[in-house]
């Protein structure tokens, strides 16, 4: 009898346990981001490479302080596709992050979708809004627009605990790959 009562119990506690844990990946961390309606959204320039605010409407954002890459964001524009595409900086490898199923106005299946068939293109919005992490920007021709936050190519050599390859901006505490032989050889010595 007293093993079916442990059972009972253990049963009830996972149950409990994931209750909890789905609470907070889905709606614990979340919260509204308030639009300043000027520079909500950015997008990085050709010319000069810094991030300029484009025209928008119908700003709707979330993000999360326990990670850097659960910002999601929907939006409206009135620019045109052949006029962003001549004025802001194209992102090649742009992947939406699934984000929760409450904020319905950002499916990423669908906006992925878009992107692989040439139906939507995705622009840099800006580069390191944290170290390794860039916020990426996918307008339709409709106007309907999207942006997130995804690991870049810096971010994933140095999340993975490497060092900082050429090209990439210094992170503190992280040594350079062109300083990576020394530090070995000084750590032979």
């Amino acid at each position: 009898m007293s093993g079916k009562i442990v059972g009972i119990f253990i049963v009830v506690a996972a149950l409990i346990f994931g209750a909890v844990v789905y609470y907070y990946q889905e709606y614990g961390y979340y919260e509204p981001v308030s639009a300043n309606g000027t520079d909500d959204v950015v997008l990085t320039s050709l010319v000069s490479g810094a991030p300029e605010p484009i025209l928008y409407e119908d700003f709707r954002a979330i993000d999360a302080n326990s990670s850097p890459i659960r910002y999601r964001a929907c939006f409206t524009t009135a620019q045109s596709i052949p006029m962003l595409t001549e004025t802001y900086e194209p992102y090649e490898r742009a992947e939406p992050l699934v984000g929760p199923s409450w904020f319905d106005c950002f499916d990423a299946e669908a906006i992925g979708t878009a992107l692989e068939r040439g139906e939507a293109l995705a622009f840099l919005g800006q580069e390191n809004v944290q170290y390794g992490i860039d916020r990426v920007v996918a307008i339709f021709p409709d106007g309907r627009g999207y942006a997130w936050h995804q690991i870049n190519h810096c971010g994933e050599v140095v999340f993975d605990g490497r060092p900082v390859p050429e090209g990439c901006p210094p992170k503190e505490g992280v040594p350079m790959e062109s300083d990576a032989p020394q530090a070995q050889e000084q750590e032979a010595d």
